[in-house]
């Protein structure tokens, strides 16, 4: 058995290896139709899946915990559906996007708070194209969205939508620890009626990473607890955003998680595990719906005290 400490954090993992590759898909895309670009793609995701032996097992492994078919040819679904996702995340920055396909569900009350400009924070997920919240932004008169990423394993793949479009990196904030400095700047921009959208389903790039465990598609994973701690500090609502592909159409699911979070010193552990576990029961619906959208090519389940944060 390999052991624990050989599995690499996922930041490590170079999600966009195969980008020059998409951008030849991109184009056969545009020129051609989707049906093509399909054509051409699996041949690729072949060698891919065949060469990739870590994310091979670890998709097939998360497959088989969501009950959905685990094999290989469920791998290169999988894998299909993630090189979908890029696609329309290329399309969708390359103004070839079609958003009378999307549909948002719960999202009043977040309308409301844009119109009277109060912000909050959204806790999304790894799941579907979540690019389609920035790009909403831009077309939503009053909304303004704030991401923190940690973009280190995907530069080439920003650089090229960024050359698609260079709006799209204009509301991404490069973060790997919460300074007292960021907080104050994340604290104004909530104050001034923005949002902030942070991933609820990646632990932090750090060496000792704070979490919460919590069940996960039928046993306990670790779940990041900054979300959670930041919006106690910046004392607003926080909500869940999911983004879910169903057939050609895409889904954006909105709720309220807490109208705010409160974190008493003699208990703070249990009620961030509880934050946790009502995140991960909310991302688990979501995930059994569409599992060949949730995109962590690694095995989650790992324990992130174990791994070594900068492996090659």
């Amino acid at each position: 058995m390999r052991p624990a400490s050989s599995a690499p954090h996922w930041a490590a993992i170079n999600e966009a290896s195969f980008v020059g590759g998409m951008r030849l898909l991109f184009w056969i895309c545009r020129v051609f139709g989707r049906w093509p670009f399909r054509v051409v793609l699996y041949p690729v995701l072949l060698w891919y899946v065949a060469t990739q032996g870590r994310a091979r097992r670890a998709s097939s492994a998360y497959l088989a915990r969501a009950g959905a078919a685990h094999g290989f040819v469920g791998v290169m679904r999988h894998f299909g559906a993630f090189a979908e996702a890029i696609l329309d995340k290329m399309l969708l920055w390359g103004g070839l996007f079609d958003f009378s396909k999307v549909s948002l569900h719960g999202a009043e009350p977040l309308l409301e708070r844009i119109a009277s400009r109060r912000g909050a924070l959204l806790v999304c997920a790894h799941l579907g194209n979540l690019d389609l919240c920035r790009a909403l932004s831009l077309r939503t008169p009053g909304l303004k969205v704030t991401v923190l990423v940690h973009t280190r394993h995907a530069q080439a793949f920003n650089a090229m939508l960024a050359r698609l479009d260079p709006r799209s990196e204009l509301n991404l904030m490069q973060v790997t620890d919460m300074t007292p400095a960021m907080a104050m700047q994340l604290s104004e921009r909530i104050e001034r009626g923005e949002f902030v959208v942070i991933a609820g389903d990646r632990v932090p790039v750090s060496k000792a990473p704070r979490v919460a465990r919590a069940p996960f598609l039928g046993q306990v994973a670790a779940f990041p607890v900054g979300p959670y701690v930041m919006a106690s500090v910046l004392g607003c609502p926080i909500y869940t955003m999911f983004a879910v592909r169903q057939g050609d159409r895409h889904e954006l699911h909105f709720e309220l998680l807490r109208e705010r979070v409160l974190l008493p010193r003699a208990s703070r552990d249990e009620a961030l595990a509880r934050l946790a576990t009502d995140y991960a029961a909310r991302l688990e619906r979501h995930v059994r719906r569409a599992p060949l959208e949730w995109f962590n090519f690694y095995d989650f389940w790992q324990d992130p005290g174990s791994e070594r944060p900068d492996a090659a």
